[in-house]
């Protein structure tokens, strides 16, 4: 439209992410992290683009996507600053990369599939594999008690191997 004019630019864009974690003393702390500079921005783009090429591909890539050097970079370029807080305080490994791969969604998609992934530990859009959906429906049927109470049922053959005839009925004994 003739004489349209845009909102700046920062007033809809999410410029960090505030995530919440407990660390090994039971504190939670609050990490803030940063919209990276356009430069590391296009750095992690390239990174996950190529990531997502080979999984696209079907197979396993013979060699690693990224090197551990490579790996550790590419956290830092997401988290920003909080990549040497994180460390600093102690976090564990796991606490660590599931806020960095949390940023990695942020900055290549939006908030809302970095929350996704911070909710759920699952990459967004993709269903969990067999053997998660197999301990989730586990967990989901197992009750507090332990073992279930249900009976089995009862054979309906009308037969049962190596079992004794009962002596009597309808024989005429």
């Amino acid at each position: 439209m003739p004489g349209e004019t845009f909102e700046a630019l920062d007033s809809f864009l999410d410029d960090y992410l505030e995530l919440p974690v407990r660390g090994r003393d039971g504190q939670t702390r609050v990490y803030r992290i940063e919209d990276p500079p356009a430069e590391d921005g296009l750095r992690i783009e390239r990174i996950t683009t190529l990531a997502a090429r080979l999984a696209a591909g079907g197979k396993r890539p013979d060699t690693p996507v990224l090197d551990d050097e490579e790996e550790k970079d590419l956290f830092r370029l997401c988290l920003g600053d909080a990549y040497d807080q994180l460390l600093a305080d102690g976090v564990r490994w796991a606490q660590f990369k599931h806020v960095a791969l949390t940023a990695m969604f942020w900055v290549v998609a939006d908030k809302e599939t970095a929350a996704e992934f911070w909710r759920t530990g699952q990459q967004p859009g993709k269903a969990a594999n067999r053997e998660a959906r197999r301990a989730q429906a586990k967990r989901a049927t197992s009750g507090s008690a332990g073992e279930s109470t249900t009976r089995s049922p009862a054979s309906t053959s009308g037969t049962r191997a190596g079992s004794r005839r009962r002596g009597g009925r309808g024989r005429g004994r």
